[in-house]
């Protein structure tokens, strides 16, 4: 991306979508996490929200996030990021340049919508311990879904994880997935319900019919 229109729009959109942004500082392991708070909508400028706790080195920055299907990368600089008056956590920032937008999902992966409950339960074992888990669906693709939940209710899905004999509650549809495995897992703030983690999941045994029923499901979504 390299218009002020497409960065823009893509900047709007995670704003609204509130999902996390990773910030990488050169030669540091500590990622910092944040997201975008909002994007002036006539001049070049938006504001990142740092979790709280969190702050940014003066220097050059690059921004990690997925946005539908893709990875989205940018590289700001700046020798002093001051925050707002008043509010540290809330940082101005210029639109980059380019945006690079990388490793593109093989399928495409669609939010559920408001006001739609739609749930994974399954249950696994973790040390000698058996925890049974329902957590809120937050997208669905043929390829697996993301789950947001708050961290205590995150224990024991690491990264790597196999979960066996998964059941999707999806409206009208139950799509039984005989095994999905963690892939990534990702903290962020929510405003409403505070620290919540991220977890995406990929589907590694599905059914011919179960991936019929999820297809069915991802038509109604694009249909609204």
């Amino acid at each position: 991306m390299t218009t002020e229109d497409e960065i823009g729009d893509m900047l709007t959109e995670l704003a609204e979508s509130g999902d996390p942004i990773s910030i990488y500082v050169p030669g540091s392991r500590e990622v910092v996490l944040g997201r975008v708070l909002s994007v002036d909508p006539e001049q070049p400028h938006f504001v990142m929200e740092l979790n709280e706790g969190m702050s940014l080195q003066p220097g050059k920055l690059t921004f990690v996030t997925w946005l539908r299907s893709a990875k989205l990368q940018f590289r700001l600089s700046s020798k002093d990021w001051n925050s707002l008056p008043g509010q540290p956590q809330h940082i101005p920032m210029d639109f980059p340049e380019t945006c690079v937008v990388l490793n593109r999902r093989a399928t495409e992966r669609l939010e559920i919508p408001l006001g739609a409950t739609c749930t994974a339960s399954f249950v696994i074992n973790v040390v000698n311990n058996t925890h049974s888990y329902e957590l809120p669906i937050f997208d669905l693709s043929l390829g697996g879904i993301s789950l947001h939940c708050a961290k205590l209710n995150a224990k024991g899905l690491i990264k790597g994880r196999k979960v066996h004999d998964v059941v999707l509650e999806l409206g009208d549809e139950t799509v039984e997935v005989a095994e999905l495995e963690v892939r990534y897992t990702r903290p962020f703030r929510s405003f409403l319900l505070g620290e919540q983690v991220h977890l995406g999941c990929m589907f590694t045994q599905l059914a011919p019919e179960e991936k019929s029923k999820i297809e069915r499901v991802l038509q109604e979504i694009r249909q609204g």
